[in-house]
């Protein structure tokens, strides 16, 4: 294996704080949702991860339909990443992808993502502890 590129972000003030890189390409204050005068200052981490997740996933759909003969053309991917409590207090992630792939049946769009979300680095850092639904609209 070789390495492509690595990501570097910081985080200060956890939750209700910001997330900056080191070369100022991304200073994002963070809203809340569960911290009333917080929730609307800014994304939380789930929607971040739902637009970076959405990004990757979509980028492992294109190339999973290419190599399965069915090139996709206008094709769409809709994060849905849901945080939940567990009996025990803790926290876990809980995610629905959906894409909509015009002009390819349903049974073959299933196929494509099933395809990317065995390619798709996101995918294989949640297998095994997080629940991913993947749907064809």
């Amino acid at each position: 294996m070789k390495t492509l590129f690595t990501a570097e972000a910081i985080s200060k003030g956890g939750r209700s704080g910001y997330i900056q890189a080191p070369d100022w390409l991304m200073n994002i204050p963070l809203g809340n949702p569960l911290e009333p005068g917080i929730e609307k200052r800014g994304p939380n981490p789930e929607l971040l991860f739902a637009g970076a997740y959405s990004a990757c996933y979509h980028g492992a759909m294109i190339n999973a339909a290419k190599k399965l003969g069915t090139p996709v053309v206008d094709s769409t991917v809709r994060a849905l990443v849901s945080l939940i409590e567990d009996d025990q207090g803790g926290y876990q992630l809980a995610v629905e992808l959906h894409a909509q792939l015009p002009g390819i049946e349903r049974a073959q769009g299933q196929h494509i993502m099933d395809a990317a979300h065995q390619t798709c680095p996101y995918s294989k850092a949640l297998r095994g502890d997080t629940a991913v639904t993947l749907v064809v609209d």
